[in-house]
């Protein structure tokens, strides 16, 4: 009986092998990527590079383990999602408004914990950001958006308040 359960295990882990989304690094243009306009300092450059690159940029260096279905299909649909919500590789195709609107999620992703993901700093620890990081980053952010702002006249936008967190400042207001 163990044998053949075995058996069904090994054929199905190799049936699934002929799925293999692409692990893919579309071309880059160099006059697109966020380097091309933002002022970022060195620090601030290698932490990007190091922790948020590879699931938001189409220079994704595609480990072993993403050549091995379950795996390979966990990483593509992350690196997917990252890119459509944020590519740094396409910065400048974005408006003024959405770039000053990426900027506030990139702060808030990463001051709540959200971003980098815990599944990718478990296997990839140095990617983890300390406070002190997250401060940095944010600071960051926030002097990009005051930037963009005096080039565009484009202000950071304000907070809609929907969803989650909108009906627990309601909950909040009503102490």
């Amino acid at each position: 009986m163990i044998r053949r359960i075995l058996l069904i295990v090994l054929v199905v882990f190799i049936a699934i092998q002929l799925y293999r989304p692409a692990t893919t690094n579309p071309p880059e243009d160099p006059s697109h990527n966020l380097r091309a306009i933002a002022q970022l300092p060195p620090e601030i450059d290698h932490m990007l590079t190091q922790s948020c690159n590879d699931c938001h940029s189409n220079r994704t260096v595609w480990p072993w383990y993403t050549q091995i279905a379950p795996s390979r299909w966990l990483v593509v649909s992350d690196v997917n999602d990252g890119r459509r919500h944020l590519n740094f590789s396409e910065w400048t195709t974005l408006t003024p408004e959405r770039q000053q609107r990426r900027l506030s999620d990139m702060c808030e992703q990463v001051e709540s914990g959200d971003m980098p993901l815990m599944q990718y700093t478990w296997i990839h620890t140095k990617t983890k950001l300390n406070q002190s990081q997250r401060e940095a980053l944010c600071a960051w952010t926030k002097a990009e958006q005051a930037r963009i702002t005096e080039k565009t006249g484009v202000a950071v936008p304000q907070r809609q308040r929907g969803g989650m967190r909108a009906a627990d400042e309601k909950k909040e207001e009503k102490k």
